[in-house]
């Protein structure tokens, strides 16, 4: 019995050496599962969902770190709410003009001539270029003035000012009636609507085959204002 006790005692002893030659020096299990290491957080610069931010990136929104609009996000350019197309003089209107005539002729002349005046009154700076239309109203028809040829103009006509054009024709010295005159009808540069006038001038033309003198129309400023 007692060798068997010293038996047990030495294998005892055989297992206690054997756990030991198992550890370090300083004791440490290493048979132990090492502890995970923590994931670093957004604010240590890892790549959590607003880490981005943290990079000068943009966010969902479109916005960048200084929390102005990403591109795309403005209201677009200021402006004057127009193009090049703002502050261009326009065409004067019909409606806008105040038109009149008056007897321009000098004595001595071999023919008789009548200024028109257009006096700006719609309250804005227009513009007229190129020839009026002008008819003659007579007993015998509609006569229609033709172009003197001369260059015309663009005229900027300020509001309150006026600019006057002649119309010249030939003189009835036939001792006949004539042709009679019944009116006057004028229509501004580029517009459709006319306006009818007293004619102020002889009160005949003389009867022609065709040859005679025409009657003309100058261009804008062909006439002195008034006469």
């Amino acid at each position: 019995m007692r060798v068997r006790k010293l038996t047990l005692a030495a294998m005892a002893l055989a297992a206690g050496l054997s756990l030991t030659a198992c550890q370090n020096d300083d004791g440490t299990d290493q048979s132990a599962t090492p502890p995970a290491a923590s994931a670093p957080s957004s604010e240590d610069g890892g790549s959590g969902s607003a880490g981005s931010d943290q990079e000068g990136g943009t966010d969902s929104a479109g916005k960048t770190p200084n929390g102005t609009g990403g591109s795309g996000g403005s209201g677009g350019t200021g402006g004057s709410g127009g193009s090049g197309e703002d502050g261009k003089t326009t065409k004067c209107r019909t409606d806008e003009l105040e038109i009149t005539a008056i007897d321009a002729t000098v004595g001595g002349d071999d023919r008789g001539t009548v200024a028109v005046d257009l006096k700006n009154g719609g309250g804005r700076d227009c513009t007229l270029e190129g020839y009026a239309g002008v008819d003659l109203k007579t007993n015998a028809g509609t006569l229609s003035a033709k172009r003197t040829g001369e260059q015309a103009p663009t005229i900027v006509l300020a509001d309150g000012d006026t600019v006057t054009f002649g119309v010249t024709y030939p003189i009835n010295d036939t001792g006949g009636s004539g042709v009679r005159i019944t009116g006057l009808v004028v229509t501004p540069p580029n517009e459709t609507k006319s306006v009818t006038l007293d004619w102020p001038g002889a009160a005949s033309l003389p009867v022609t085959d065709g040859s005679g003198t025409p009657v003309q129309v100058g261009p804008m400023g062909s006439a002195g204002q008034g006469g």
